[in-house]
């Protein structure tokens, strides 16, 4: 801790004292005093500005506010313990003062023109956030926006500063505060300039989905090297497909391409419409076993596999009982049986179709129902749009249509007869919805326009489907919004996305990570992309859950959606768009799934319990009669307390069938119910998830489950999320970067791109939970 008294020492010239005002401002938002007073005669060779206490000096504007905010423990800069979330903060922040320290104190004087073109990654950033790192207030913003101050009141006209409004919209946001302006003063007038100088500004690009000549010529010349990913996937620390990556879309709203750093070795992303060649970790194709050739016409007669894959040579009890396939060993395979076998989907006689069968549509019952609660609660309501559109209104948004041209499956035939305009069947419904929009929205009185819809798109063009993960048609929901400024859209982006990591963490138990996209990722005609992803420990593997996007004003330029506002100008709406599809059913197979079969976390079991009573032929009718009278008391009890539960009291089925059976299928918990329980007055609980089991007395039977079925949720998410944590790698170099893809880990490290884009070679990626490089390698299982 800085001991009293706390003295600043600065210096006579302009710039002493400005640098000066940082430590002051930094102490005011941290709550440390200081005795501010110019140098001495004796002090006069220190550097200034300088900071006396603790019988020491420190000098420097920047080391003055890292150590004010250290002694109170404050978070405008990282502090101890350190996290790698925290390191990579801290090293965001530490890139932005490198950025301010090259790109604006050593330039004064510089013209405006140059200026401006240094400042096209500030301005990329911004166009999207709220502050610099993190979208919270952080040190960077109070250092870059003083040493830009310098700048602006010297250099930049009126005109030069209407070329960068997300700049001075942050930097007024900035000086504007209570604590800074107080010190500085209220942000300058522009100087009056030259007309010569004011039209050698550039009229830089602000929408951050191209970068100048300048960036496109680094982005082309980056060595692969250094530049270890441009691919951005998403996490809390921002995810990144590299190496061996390139993913090509997801299902989920937006489809974009990830182009990795490395020719050898290319997988390809569990999207619901992407192209994949991959293989699993043993070399056993999904595709071409897609389910062991179950999409031939005829469907599934068995409801399984038609030809079933390679297994370990064990020969099949004729009840076709348990799994061919370990998951460990034979991922693929392992998959396409256990969906089936689980009685989740069986196969349909249309390639990529697939029957969701009650087992499975039960589980994407409660997750709309969670979703849906929670949506109507923030105002959004349900409503229908058809399936069909012109090609006109397709049309509209260019770079939308051109996202998804290759998937838009085309109707051109009514009966016999050729239609005179094909018509589209929607791959998404922004283009189905907008210009109702603009039909329905006239004043601010008709803002926010919140609303979704629960319904099936069809995405065609791709090889090889896979049940839940990529299928051609497949159910969602896609939230549609309107608002009146930007700071709206971008805060329920945010929402909605913190809303799919509940489904996946606190509903299914997957961790995952949050993040933004890369522009190359973004969906197509967005501002930005924001994404939920979550990770396949067996395979290594990455998948997208969930996206939320913040359209910014592109769609509603394109369907004129225009309100009056109070000042009665006519002003363009700011949107977003967001979509959950039932990928989310296959993700939790694929990272809860055993040898055994599924295993339901309970918040989504159909059923959370089953109660099976296991009679004897040495039982009396009587003793059978009471053992069956008491098990159905159980699922009396159970269902009374809140309980999914079922009974099996099927006599032409053994006991270990049952229990197999139930496995299979994944149910959390299963009561017995025998002669010895019936004498001890117990019964046996057996988890999924464990196999540990317990004995518990009848009159604790449902207080017990109740328990149970909490605890086995929380192990569940517990379990995964350090089987997660353990499978990131850090690599700060390239060494060992494709030794830890090839062991089917996540690599943790910087990305090239984040810092060059600091320094002035690439725009930055809209939020600095994307810029550390979450490496999960993409691709087939």
């Amino acid at each position: 801790m800085l001991r009293s008294p706390r003295v600043l020492l600065t210096g006579d010239d302009d710039a002493s004292r400005l640098e000066s005002v940082k430590p002051q401002i930094v102490a005011a938002f941290v709550g440390v005093s200081l005795t501010v007073r110019s140098a001495n005669a004796n002090e006069q060779h220190l550097p200034l500005p300088a900071l006396l206490a603790n019988n020491t000096h420190v000098s420097g504007g920047n080391a003055l506010c890292k150590l004010l905010i250290a002694s109170a423990g404050h978070t405008l800069y990282p502090q101890a313990p350190f996290s790698f979330d925290k390191r990579y903060r801290a090293g965001l922040i530490d890139a932005w003062l490198d950025f301010s320290s090259i790109k604006l104190r050593t330039q004064e004087g510089t013209d405006a023109a140059s200026m401006l073109d240094s400042l096209s990654p500030l301005e990329n950033t911004l166009n999207t956030c709220t502050y610099l790192v993190e979208d919270t207030f952080s040190l960077a913003d109070v250092v870059v926006a003083l040493d830009f101050k310098k700048v602006a009141d010297k250099v930049f006209d009126a005109r030069s500063r209407q070329t960068i409004p997300s700049i001075m919209r942050w930097y007024n946001t900035i000086l504007s505060h209570p604590k800074v302006s107080g010190l500085t003063g209220p942000p300058s007038p522009p100087p009056i300039h030259s007309s010569a100088s004011s039209s050698a500004a550039p009229n830089h690009q602000t929408n951050g989905t191209k970068g100048t000549s300048r960036e496109r010529a680094a982005v082309a010349s980056s060595d692969t090297s250094q530049q270890v990913g441009d691919q951005q996937s998403s996490s809390g620390e921002g995810q990144q497909s590299t190496g061996k990556g390139k993913a090509e879309g997801h299902q989920e709203k937006g489809k974009g391409r990830a182009e990795g750093q490395q020719e050898k070795g290319k997988g390809r992303a569990e999207g619901q419409e992407d192209k994949p060649k991959g293989k699993d970790a043993k070399g056993g194709k999904l595709a071409k076993n897609d389910v062991a050739k179950g999409q031939k016409k005829g469907g599934d007669k068995k409801d399984k596999p038609s030809q079933a894959p390679k297994g370990d040579g064990k020969k099949k009890k004729e009840t076709k009982l348990g799994l061919n396939h370990s998951k460990k060993t034979h991922f693929g395979d392992w998959y396409s049986e256990v969906v089936v076998e689980s009685e989740m989907i069986s196969y349909y006689d249309v390639s990529g179709c697939y029957i969701l069968r009650p087992w499975a549509y039960r589980v994407w019952e409660i997750i709309q129902r969670w979703f849906d609660d929670r949506i109507k609660l923030a105002g959004v309501e349900n409503a229908y749009f058809p399936l069909f559109v012109t090609e006109e209104a397709l049309k509209a948004e260019k770079d939308h249509v051109e996202g998804f041209a290759a998937e838009v499956a085309w109707v051109t035939k009514s009966g016999d007869t050729d239609m005179e305009r094909p018509i589209a069947i929607r791959p998404t419904s922004e283009t189905v919805m907008y210009p109702y929009y603009a039909q329905w929205i006239r004043s601010h009185r008709d803002l926010p326009l919140r609303l979704n819809q629960w319904n099936a798109v069809v995405r065609w063009e791709f090889k090889h489907p896979t049940p839940f993960i990529r299928s051609r048609e497949f159910l969602w929901q896609e939230g549609h919004h309107a608002f009146a400024t930007r700071e709206e859209a971008v805060r329920e982006t945010h929402q909605m996305l913190d809303l799919y990591a509940g489904i996946y963490e606190h509903l299914l138990a997957v961790p995952v990570c949050k993040g933004t996209k890369s522009s190359k990722e973004k969906f197509a005609g967005a501002l930005f992309t924001t994404t939920v992803e979550a990770f396949v420990p067996t395979s290594g593997r990455g998948i997208q859950g969930g996206t939320s996007h913040c359209l910014g004003q592109n769609f509603s330029k394109m369907f004129n959606i225009e309100y009056e506002a109070i000042d009665k100008t006519k002003q363009l709406v700011w949107q977003i768009s967001y979509g959950l599809t039932t990928r989310t059913i296959g993700v939790m197979i694929m990272v809860h799934g055993d040898d055994k079969g599924i295993v339901m976390p309970p918040r989504v079991a159909p059923q959370q319990v089953v109660v099976i009573p296991i009679p004897n032929a040495k039982l009396s009718p009587e003793a059978k009669q009471a053992m069956a009278d008491r098990a159905e008391d159980f699922v009396q009890q159970l269902r009374g307390a809140g309980v999914r539960v079922i009974s099996d009291p099927r006599e032409n089925y053994t006991p270990g069938w049952k229990y197999n059976h139930w496995e299979l299928k994944g149910v959390p918990v299963r009561l017995e119910l025998g002669p010895k329980d019936m004498e001890s007055k117990s019964v046996m609980l057996a988890r999924r998830d464990t196999s540990v089991k317990e004995t518990v007395a009848w009159e604790d039977v449902a207080s017990r489950v109740l328990k149970l079925l909490e605890q086995i949720q929380d192990d569940m998410l517990a379990t995964r999320r350090e089987e997660f944590e353990d499978s990131i790698v850090e690599c700060k170099s390239w060494d060992g970067f494709v030794e830890a893809l090839d062991n089917k880990k996540m690599v943790q490290t910087p990305w090239y791109a984040v810092f060059s884009a600091i320094l002035g070679l690439l725009p930055v990626p809209c939020r600095p939970s994307s810029h550390t490089v979450l490496v999960i390698m993409f691709g087939g299982f």
